[in-house]
Parts: structure tokens; C-alpha cells; sequence
């Protein structure tokens, strides 16, 4: 991993994403054995692969994180090349819909940890994304993912309505919830996280942020911060009296926000 990141960074790529299907389980599989990497020895740990990916430097995202009690430990790595993000499939915030779910259900403890996080690095940004629609889920177990959400306030959120996969054991399971009630839920749930991601953007207008700009325009580029990742988050658009060009790092003063999105002008012009 290391190697091909340092080939990709060598190339000229300014961001590098950690993307797997559980990235804090990493060297689970061969019991964290270490391998040599320049002058030292390595392990295949999550912390100690997000410590070297940050030394090479490009921005470092880190995906697809599964929150194990070691993924606090990598928090303090974060400010640095190793970017403020987190994703965190976190799926639902009802224990009962959690254990229909075969998850971890212990909700309460996460937003614990969510505020310890954010106490220990304030610009953290948070992405998730939720199911909603499971076979058994109820308003009032729905409504408990609604308050979750107030509380956490997670700052980019995907949902999906449930849907059958062949072979799957929540096939089996009882008391499935109609679609139109699926959809119902799932705007709900998008109308809420709106307000939400609203107004933590708000908090970002008079500031100044990091923008790599991935798209040029005659006088409008479209960038992201450190808070998105690409295609699945939000933009930063940018105004700029020279030329930019994509895959530039500039910094941007943060002039408006809207629910998604931030608008600025790059700094000094």
C-alpha cells in the first residue's frame, strides 16, 4: 500500500483516498505483521499505515472506517496531511434495529466518542450514511434515528431505502415496511440532514480553507476542502483573478454557504 501510494504521490496526485470494505480492520487478516518500509519496520496496522501515508505528502482521506476503539488513536494523527474525515458507515441509530441489522448496537457510546473526536480535533468531518426502511423498523425506532441525528450532528450523510439482496438473512426477517412508507422515512430523514448540513457549513462562512480544485471555469472553479470527498460530498466554488488549475491547492475565504455547498473567493485577489 505504501509503495503504490508513494508512486501515485511521485506522479503528481495531491490526494490520496484509503478505500477498502473495513479500512480500520486493516492487517486483521495477518496479525498485524510487519514489513520493511525504507529504514524501518512497518505494521499492517491501521494506525501505523495512516502515520507513513501522512509522511508522504498528499492529503490522506481516510473511507469505509469501522469505529474500533483504535480509530480514537488516529484522530490525534489528523490536522496535518492526514485529513479532519472520517467515514463511518454507521447504518442506524435504534439498538433493536442495530441487532436485526447484526451490527454493533451501542449507539449511546459512539456519540460519546463523536464528542470526544470532535473535542480533541474541532474540524472533524464526519460522513455516514444510514438505512432506513429495514423489515421491522418502526416509527418510533425511526423517530430514534431522527434524534440520533440532531445530537450527532454528522455533516455528510447518505441514506438508502432497504431493499432485498439475494441471499441475504434480513430476507427472512418479519414485519417488512411498505415502500411507500420507505420513502416517506427516507425524505424525512434527507429534509432533517439538510437543516443540519446547512448549518454547519453556515459556521464555515468568514473563514479560510484549503480548496484542491478538481473542475476550471472562465472565473469560477470548483474545488473541494479537507471536509469532502469527491463525488459523494459537497463543492467549494471559487473565484479567482488568475488562473487556476485543476489539481492546484489554493486557499479560499469562505463567503456563503448554502445547504451543500460552499462559496469563496481565493485569497489575496
Amino acid at each position: 500500500v505504501l509503495r503504490e501510494a508513494e508512486k501515485l504521490v511521485a506522479a503528481g496526485v495531491k490526494e490520496l483516498l484509503v478505500v477498502s470494505q473495513d479500512t480500520s480492520a486493516y492487517g486483521t487478516d495477518i496479525k498485524y505483521e510487519a514489513s520493511p518500509w525504507k529504514d524501518r519496520e512497518v505494521r499492517a496496522k491501521f494506525l501505523d499505515l495512516t502515520r507513513e501515508l501522512g509522511d508522504l505528502g498528499a492529503w490522506v482521506r481516510l473511507q469505509y472506517v469501522y469505529p474500533y476503539p483504535h480509530v480514537d488513536d488516529v484522530i490525534e494523527l489528523m490536522g496535518g496531511n492526514i485529513l479532519p474525515y472520517l467515514d463511518i458507515p454507521f447504518q442506524h441509530a435504534n439498538t433493536e434495529v442495530l441487532k436485526r441489522m447484526r451490527r454493533p448496537a451501542a449507539q449511546d457510546k459512539t456519540l460519546a466518542r463523536i464528542h470526544k473526536w470532535r473535542e480533541q480535533c474541532p474540524d472533524l468531518t464526519l460522513r455516514s450514511t444510514f438505512i432506513v426502511g429495514f423489515p421491522g423498523e418502526t416509527e418510533s425506532e425511526f423517530q430514534d434515528l431522527l434524534d440520533w441525528l440532531d445530537e450527532a450532528q454528522i455533516d455528510r450523510l447518505g441514506c438508502f431505502k432497504y431493499e432485498p439482496v439475494a441471499g441475504a438473512t434480513s430476507n427472512t426477517l418479519d414485519n417488512p415496511v411498505p415502500d411507500e412508507i420507505k420513502t416517506a422515512r427516507w425524505n424525512a430523514l434527507m429534509a432533517r440532514q439538510q437543516k443540519i448540513s446547512a448549518q454547519r457549513l453556515k459556521r464555515k462562512v468568514g473563514t479560510r480553507q484549503q480548496v484542491i480544485i478538481d473542475e476550471v471555469g472562465p472565473s469560477v472553479a470548483k474545488g473541494r476542502s479537507k471536509a469532502d470527498a469527491p463525488q459523494i460530498d459537497g463543492s467549494v466554488y471559487v473565484s479567482s483573478r488568475r488562473p487556476l488549475k485543476v489539481g492546484d491547492i489554493v486557499t479560499a475565504k469562505i463567503e456563503r454557504a448554502d445547504e451543500y455547498d460552499l462559496h469563496g473567493t481565493v485569497a489575496g485577489f
